[in-house]
C-alpha cells in the first residue's frame, strides 16, 4: 500500500487559463462585496493600544474603520518538524504508506526553495514543553486503522484525500505546498482565503454568539474579537466527522479524530510589516489529554500567487485507491489458490 499523496494522481495546483483566472478573480470580489454589504453599520472596531510583541519603532497599521490590518497574501512554508520526533514514531504509516518510504515536513518534502525554518525551537508545537501532542490511546489506535486500510474504505480517508476540507485549524498548518492565504477585511469582518482546497473562512466580529448546539460543523462555527492588535478567534460547534489535522506534515497527528467537544482558540498579531504570529490552542478533552498549543509566524508574500487548487483530477483519487485495494485482494486470492 502506498501513500496516497504520492501514490494517485497528485493534487498538485494547476495554472489556470486566463479563463479561470478571470472566474476566480470575480469569485474573490464577491467574497470582499458580501462581508462588506453584511457588515454592521457604524460598528466601532477600534481596538486599544497594545504593543506586546510589536518590533520596535514599527506602527501597526489599521483599516479605514479602525481594525488592525492584517489584509495581504501570506505564507508559511516551513522545514520546522510539526511535533518533536520521537523513535517511537513510524512516519510511513502516518502517511499511509506501508512499506515506510513516507515521510513528512523537512527539506526533501519542500517546493519552495528557501528552506525556512518558522520557530526558534524545535517544533511547532510549543506546548507541552516536551513538543509531542497529548493524544489518548484509543484515537491514535483509531488513526492506525484507518490509515493502514485506507484501500478499503472511503470514510478511512480524511476530509482533504476526499477534498471536503482540510480543516481548522489544520488548514492553516503548513503544507508541502498550495501554502498560501489571503486575508481580506471590512466592517465587522474578517475572511481568510485558503489556496488549498480554495475554501473561504468568514469571521464575524459582532460579538454574536455561536450557533446553537444542534448545529454541527466540518470546520466549526468561528467568532472574532480584537484584544489589543491580536485578532482572537473562538471556535466551537464541529462534527464529528472530521480529524484535527489532514496532511502528511503533520505527521503523528494526521487522520487523529475529532469530537463534537472539540475546542480551539485562535491568535493572530501583526508583528511587522512581514509578519503575522499565529497560535492556536486545541482542545478536545474526548480526544487529548491537555489542551496543546502551535505557534508559527505566517510570512507576507506580496508576489505570491495564489491559484486554483483543483484538489484531484475528476475527484478520482479514492476510486482509484479502492480499485488499488481491489486489485490487490485479487492477486492475493489468486497467490493462494497457485
Amino acid at each position: 500500500m502506498r501513500n496516497p499523496e504520492a501514490r494517485l494522481p497528485s493534487p498538485e495546483p494547476r495554472v489556470p487559463s486566463p479563463e479561470s483566472r478571470s472566474v476566480m478573480s470575480l469569485a474573490l470580489v464577491a467574497i470582499v462585496t458580501a462581508v462588506a454589504l453584511v457588515a454592521v453599520a457604524g460598528q466601532d472596531q477600534t481596538a486599544p493600544a497594545n504593543t506586546a510583541g510589536i518590533a520596535e519603532n514599527w506602527t501597526p497599521p489599521r483599516t479605514p474603520d479602525g481594525q488592525p490590518d492584517l489584509q495581504g497574501i501570506w505564507t508559511n512554508y516551513t522545514s520546522t518538524p510539526f511535533e518533536v520526533p520521537d523513535a517511537r514514531d513510524t512516519p510511513g504509516l502516518y502517511a499511509g504508506d506501508l512499506d515506510g518510504t513516507g515521510r513528512g515536513t523537512g527539506p526533501g518534502f519542500l517546493t519552495d526553495t528557501s528552506d525556512r525554518t518558522l520557530t526558534k525551537g524545535a517544533s511547532l508545537v510549543v506546548d507541552p514543553p516536551n513538543g509531542r501532542v497529548p493524544i489518548m490511546p484509543w484515537a491514535e489506535e483509531r488513526r492506525n486503522y484507518k490509515l493502514a486500510h485506507i484501500q478499503d474504505h472511503w470514510e478511512n480517508h480524511t476530509a482533504w484525500e476526499r477534498c471536503i476540507t482540510r480543516g481548522v485549524p489544520g488548514g492553516l498548518f503548513p503544507a508541502g505546498y498550495g501554502s498560501g492565504y489571503q486575508i481580506l477585511q471590512s466592517p465587522g469582518y474578517v475572511a481568510i482565503v485558503y489556496e488549498m482546497i480554495h475554501e473561504a473562512r468568514i469571521i464575524p466580529l459582532d460579538g454574536r454568539p455561536h450557533v446553537g448546539p444542534g448545529f454541527r460543523l466540518w470546520n466549526g462555527d468561528s467568532r472574532g474579537r480584537w484584544e489589543g492588535n491580536t485578532l482572537v478567534v473562538d471556535i466551537t460547534n464541529y462534527n464529528d466527522k472530521g480529524t484535527v489535522a489532514t496532511n502528511v506534515a503533520t505527521q503523528r497527528v494526521r487522520a487523529i479524530p475529532q469530537s463534537e467537544a472539540l475546542h480551539v482558540v485562535e491568535r493572530l498579531t501583526r508583528v511587522d510589516e512581514n509578519t503575522i504570529d499565529y497560535e492556536a490552542v486545541v482542545e478536545d478533552p474526548k480526544v487529548f489529554t491537555s489542551p496543546w498549543k502551535v505557534a508559527m509566524p505566517l510570512h507576507r508574500e506580496p508576489d505570491y500567487q495564489i491559484f486554483e487548487y483543483a484538489c484531484h483530477e475528476g475527484n478520482l483519487a479514492v476510486p482509484n485507491t479502492l480499485s488499488g485495494g481491489r486489485a490487490r485482494d485479487r492477486a492475493a486470492a489468486t497467490a493462494k489458490t497457485q
